[in-house]
């Protein structure tokens, strides 16, 4: 019997400093996690699309101001 508990992890962007990546859990849940420094976001789908959405209104709002 085959136990095989690797989760399978895509990098989505990194920069410098900060990293997005999701895993594909054993479960077949997709898990979205954000790198700022020291602290590592996690989001399930639902989260992740709504965080998305903030900062993509917070870009389009902020981008006039620069």
């Amino acid at each position: 019997m085959s136990n095989n508990d690797d989760v399978n992890v895509e990098t989505l962007a990194e920069t410098e400093s900060y990293a997005a990546w999701l895993s594909r859990e054993n479960d077949g849940e997709i898990v979205y996690h954000v790198e700022l420094g020291a602290v590592t976001l996690h989001f399930y789908r639902e989260e992740w699309e709504e965080v998305v959405a903030l900062i993509e209104a917070a870009n389009k709002a902020g981008s006039g101001r620069r």
